[in-house]
């Protein structure tokens, strides 16, 4: 049954009473205020968890300017890793299957052929034991293990999936980082980083995180970011779904009462511009006061804009932090060299906002910071989106609901059981059901 035009009606009235009590302008001026004040030194529990690598400044780039600006890249490979989402079985068992592959751009199809595959299995007995040595398929070019997952209590889905997801992108990054040349832009953060909140979910998580395997998973990042700092090849994240709090949830601490449900928010309240006399946040150059009293006008979609980079030592990176542990893992070079450091892009053609995360060993170097910041505003510019190497990467890694259906039939039939249905398989039409 679907909704009446008198409740569509009805429903459509609450945004007045709820936009009665939100004043933006006062949003705007807080923003500004938070650029001003506080990001220059934002700290929480006497740590430094925020502060500009160089300039602290807004930006804007002309989007036709950007797209037809000379790349300073001359190839970038992109990498990303799909599953086929946890799965439970009947039998006890938890599986998740990670697929990870590289890209590059230009195309190089031998590349792209190559991939790592990863089956992380959990299972509530605790005598079965399902860990495998790597082997090669393919002819060589493909690389698969099964990885026993730590037992646990509680969230079995959720450590399948991570562990899955990234030991297979850690190490189909290692094995190919040798044949990147110029970039490599990994699908997401330059770190594992939902292995780095299991601390606050939940106490047995945050053991679970500093058990041999999962520390054997983000040493694989660590020695990846080492081993491009060897080589002197820039290594970075693009994160299209950026979704950290370490900013709000610092002000908040300070009596600050944020507005906004995370920090891309408040990046894009800076970040948005608007038509004169109504703009939000003072993008590019203003602190935003002037917008006091004046209502929103058009959003303007003639250029990119964006920050200079910053340090992130809050939240999930506050693990490979200089003063963090990084899970106990050795760090061969200066802890500070490991350290997350960003630029947010905003891109008002589409009203989304990305994040580009960096070791600060090579964004230490305002040169090598420039050119990073040119290569994203083009590739976004150009594509409305991602990089076109990482595209090309997720296209080769995602595994689409038709296969994700039929790879799941195979457990059942090698296991000998059923999946674990769910009222939701039934109700929203999935396969078999």
């Amino acid at each position: 049954m679907t909704l009446d035009p008198i409740h569509v009606e009805n429903i459509a009235r609450l945004a007045y009473g709820i936009a009665g009590d939100v004043d933006t302008t006062d949003h705007d001026d807080l923003a500004g205020r938070v650029w001003r004040d506080w990001l220059p030194e934002l700290r929480r529990d006497g740590r430094v968890v925020i502060e500009p690598v160089g300039d602290h400044e807004r930006r804007l780039a002309p989007v036709d300017d950007a797209a037809l600006a000379e790349r300073p890249f001359e190839t970038v490979h992109g990498l990303d890793s799909g599953t086929i989402n946890p799965t439970t079985f009947k039998n006890g068992l938890v599986v998740d299957v990670a697929h990870a592959a590289m890209a590059s751009e230009p195309t190089d199809l031998d590349l792209h052929r190559d991939r790592t595959i990863v089956a992380t299995v959990h299972a509530g007995d605790s005598t079965a034991d399902f860990d495998d040595d790597w082997r090669k398929r393919d002819d060589g070019h493909t690389r698969q293990r099964v990885l026993h997952a730590p037992r646990v209590n509680r969230y079995a889905e959720g450590v399948v999936h991570a562990l899955a997801l990234y030991l297979a992108e850690g190490t189909h990054a290692l094995d190919h980082a040798d044949e990147v040349d110029d970039l490599l832009v990994l699908d997401g953060p330059i770190y594992p980083k939902e292995l780095f909140t299991w601390d606050d979910r939940n106490p047995e998580l945050g053991a679970l995180a500093r058990e041999a395997k999962p520390r054997a998973v983000v040493e694989k990042y660590v020695r990846l970011v080492e081993r491009f700092v060897e080589r002197d090849v820039p290594l970075a994240g693009f994160v299209k779904n950026p979704s950290s709090g370490t900013i709000v949830r610092a002000l908040g601490r300070k009596g600050v009462e944020p507005p906004w449900p995370d920090d891309t928010a408040l990046f894009t309240r800076l970040l948005e511009r608007r038509e004169a006399g109504s703009r939000a946040g003072g993008a590019a150059g203003g602190d935003g006061d002037d917008a006091a009293g004046s209502a929103r006008g058009d959003r303007l979609d003639d250029a990119l804009t964006f920050t200079t980079w910053f340090h992130s030592r809050g939240g999930a990176d506050a693990t490979m932090a200089a003063d963090g542990d990084a899970l106990g893992i050795d760090r061969e070079l200066d802890p500070e060299l490991y350290e997350p450091t960003f630029t947010v892009v905003y891109d008002p053609r589409t009203d989304v906002t990305y994040k580009l995360e960096a070791p600060y060993a090579f964004t230490r170097d305002a040169a090598t910071r420039d050119r990073l910041t040119r290569q994203v505003l083009a590739d976004v510019a150009t594509t409305r989106g991602p990089p076109e190497a990482v595209a090309k990467a997720d296209e080769l890694a995602r595994i689409d609901a038709t296969e994700k259906a039929a790879l799941r039939r195979k457990f059942e039939e090698r296991f000998d059981s059923d999946q674990q249905a769910t009222y939701d398989d039934l109700r929203w039409g999935k396969e078999r059901f």
